[in-house]
């Protein structure tokens, strides 16, 4: 059965995207820890991150770096902390947060925003890539 984010890949599910290549995908999390909360995925569905194969991995963090320097670019804070869990959806993915405490990389607190506020952010971020 196809995740969830095999489905935004696919077209079947929208999402608020930044970036994309042949390879990778970047969309704001519906669930934010805080504004600008990115996921970056491979378009490929691999459950753990570290069954990708080298290049997929290798190729995963060089993108996950582009979005998260055009996060430092556009949204205020100390830095973009890195976060890869992998238990709630069965697809490898990087979560890229923008934090200013540690307290914001422990998934405890969410942030609320329109569909306008998502979709405004999502253009910012796009213009700074």
């Amino acid at each position: 059965m196809s995740s969830i984010f095999s489905k935004i890949v696919n077209g079947e599910i929208p999402c608020y995207k930044i970036a994309e290549d042949d390879d990778y995908l970047a969309f704001l999390d519906v669930n934010p820890n805080a504004k600008g909360h990115t996921l970056c995925i491979p378009k490929v569905e691999i459950d753990k991150i570290f069954d990708l194969d080298e290049a997929h991995y290798l190729g995963l963090m060089q993108f996950s770096r582009k979005v998260a320097l055009a996060l430092e670019k556009t949204i205020p804070c100390n830095r973009v902390g890195i976060s890869v869990i992998g238990l709630e959806v069965p697809h490898a993915h990087v979560h890229l947060i923008p934090i200013n405490h540690m307290d914001d990389m422990r998934f405890l607190s969410k942030v609320k925003m329109t569909t306008a506020e998502f979709e405004t952010l999502a253009k910012e971020i796009q213009s700074n890539l």
